[in-house]
């Protein structure tokens, strides 16, 4: 063999053993990150700026889906009810979904249904640990009832009286009493100004632009709010305080003032009336729920009344049965004595509950609609996470089959749609699959799944490995 001859044959061999050598490295290359992919369980945690990002993205281009109240994913036509209320809404609680509205953005004088705001702004106050439900509160003059103004909704406080937070909070929801929202303004702030203040940050805070108070009692027509604004803030107060619905607004009659109530030295007797009311409340005094629909309503557990002449007669309206919570508010509502007004509260709130329970109910969402994993084949991380771009914990489901809602519910189905694989780079917020409701086999919603992050792809060496990879792993599944 020559001497090129010999040459040669070593640089074959010295190529063919680069080649094996590379083959082995691309070899063990791939079984390493074969391995890796295996042992890969979860996406990386976002960083605090990717969540940002993430979280703007969805809110700037799903924006109506992630408002507190929101239209109805599907078509249920208008629906042919008989409100006599001028101004109306109705709507679920655990997702906002709009089931009915007339003349919802009316602006019109809440009257009493202002207590909302003032025990929200208490409840806040308790539960951040600067007031308790058992404490005693001193009642400034401006809260007797003697010094209230004429045609009041009273609790019928008095001077040197001993009262609690809670039993204020009682007078105030279920007497409507002007004279507690008065005691617990100047307890909460010191001023009516402050406390109201409070009220209207609460507002301004939640996006109520048409909502605003300039007392705490609803007793003045410069209060004003609208039937839409109201039940967006009814569902917000109930999600953050649901415990003052059995609490506070379930309860059907309060009495007061006991004898526990009295100064020392007083006793329950006969009232000695000047000036229109008694200096001293010395008399108990029963009175019931204004809600009237109490205990005659299956599952009505709240919320306030409302009246006054430039108002007529409003009601904010909670019903549960089973696991489905709904809520309406009617403003406006027609009358010219209590008893009529009472009577439109009725028939507008059993109106609106009846049919809303009969057409509609909750599915649970929660343990269905979720992150999902996902791998990712020639990019910058072997997983991914596909997220809901919008979602609640329930879904409002019309009644479309079934002899009853029950079997209507047994016919819902929810079947995610997910790629077998994501492959080099991906977008942030990127659509990637979808999640499918259905009853019946009618598509009630169908919600995008969406890249939780974004992925740069990967080099030639991962290109290469990764078209292997995927390929493996597809058939394995």
């Amino acid at each position: 063999m020559s001497e090129n001859e010999n040459k040669n044959l070593n640089i074959k061999k010295i190529l063919l053993a680069a080649f094996a050598l590379i083959i082995l490295s691309f070899i063990s290359f791939t079984a390493a990150r074969a391995f890796s992919f295996e042992k890969s369980q979860d996406a990386a945690s976002l960083t605090s700026e990717e969540a940002f990002d993430l979280t703007q993205f969805l809110l700037s281009n799903y924006p109506e889906e992630h408002q507190t109240l929101k239209k109805l994913p599907y078509n249920i036509g208008e629906p042919q009810l008989d409100i006599w209320a001028k101004s109306a809404i109705l709507i679920d609680v655990s997702n906002g979904n709009i089931l009915y509205q007339k003349n919802a953005d009316s602006i019109i004088p809440p009257a009493s249904m202002t207590k909302l705001f003032a025990m929200y702004v208490v409840e806040e106050e308790i539960a951040a640990g600067r007031f308790s439900y058992d404490q005693l509160i001193p009642l400034p003059p401006e809260s007797w009832a003697c010094n209230m103004p004429p045609h009041s909704s009273l609790m019928f406080l008095g001077k040197d009286q001993r009262v609690t937070m809670e039993e204020l909070l009682l007078g105030l929801s279920i007497c409507s009493g002007n004279d507690a929202a008065y005691a617990l303004a100047y307890t909460v702030s010191g001023t009516m100004e402050a406390f109201v203040e409070r009220m209207n940050l609460v507002a301004a805070d939640l996006g109520l632009a048409n909502t605003h108070f300039v007392e705490s009692s609803g007793y003045s027509e410069e209060n004003q709010t609208t039937a839409r604004e109201m039940a967006e803030f009814a569902a917000i107060y109930l999600r953050r305080h649901p415990d003052s619905l059995h609490r506070f607004h379930s309860v059907l009659d309060f009495t007061y003032p006991k004898q526990k109530n009295l100064a020392p030295g007083d006793h329950i007797q006969s009232q000695d009336f000047t000036k229109g009311f008694p200096q001293k409340i010395t008399m108990p005094i029963t009175q019931l729920n204004t809600n009237p629909l109490l205990g005659k309503l299956e599952g009505c557990d709240g919320l306030k009344t409302g009246y006054i002449d430039e108002s007529g007669y409003n009601l904010a309206l909670t019903a549960v049965r089973g696991e489905t919570r709904f809520l309406s508010v009617t403003m406006g509502g027609p009358g010219n004595s209590v008893s009529e007004g009472q009577a439109g509260r009725v028939h507008d709130g059993t109106e609106l509950m009846e049919w809303a329970f009969n057409n509609f109910a909750d599915y649970p969402l929660e343990l269905k609609v979720h992150p999902y994993l996902v791998r990712s084949f020639n990019a910058s991380q072997k997983m991914i996470r596909l997220i809901p771009a919008f979602t609640e914990n329930t879904f409002t489901v019309p009644y479309v089959s079934g002899n009853t809602m029950a079997e209507n519910l047994d016919s819902v189905r929810v079947e995610v749609q997910l790629p077998d694989y994501c492959w080099g780079a991906v977008e942030q917020g990127s659509v990637q699959g979808k999640i499918t409701i259905s009853a019946a086999g009618y598509i009630l919603q169908e919600i995008p799944l969406v890249a939780d992050r974004s992925l740069t792809s990967g080099n030639v060496l991962i290109y290469i490995s990764d078209i292997m990879l995927s390929k493996i792993f597809m058939y394995n599944r």
